[in-house]
């Protein structure tokens, strides 16, 4: 397919994947007219690449692992790799309880709302969001931080 109908498909633009083709993440062939032609393999990359971005995986970090494809299998390609993704799993693990807590306040939030006491506790949802912010400048939090966050 030509990049329009697969820019379409994949709700990318066309910009982007010129962009990944000019970086080396992909690589369409190309039709004795110049147009880019992506067949079964871009497809599949562009696929990996959409769900690797949803877990936060850099472009640098998608384009050394579809490097790994081309290698052979190593102790050392395979240690680089599970540190990689236990890395993201890390971050993974943050991101879920960051929401799980904001969640949580979002919830006390809409009740102060419902409950007409929203301007009385102005203050202190202002202190909930600083600390919500703090938190998720630093990447993650731990667990036993959300107990800071209780409002009256």
């Amino acid at each position: 397919m030509l990049i329009k109908e697969f820019s379409d498909k994949y709700n990318i633009s066309t910009d982007t994947i010129r962009f990944y083709e000019k970086i080396g993440i992909i690589h369409p062939k190309r039709l004795e007219n110049g147009y880019r032609l992506f067949d079964e393999e871009c497809e599949r990359i562009i696929q990996l690449i959409i769900v690797l971005k949803q877990l936060d995986f850099s472009l640098d970090e998608i384009k050394f692992l579809l490097s790994l494809e081309k290698q052979p299998i190593s102790s050392e390609c395979n240690d680089i790799s599970s540190k990689m993704f236990q890395e993201k799993i890390i971050h993974i693990e943050n991101k879920i309880l960051f929401l799980q807590m904001a969640r949580q306040q979002l919830y006390k939030v809409k009740e102060l709302i419902e409950n007409n006491q929203y301007m009385y506790n102005y203050h202190k949802i202002q202190e909930l969001a600083t600390l919500m912010y703090k938190q998720l400048t630093k990447g993650g939090k731990k667990r036993n931080d959300t107990e800071n966050l209780d409002t009256p």
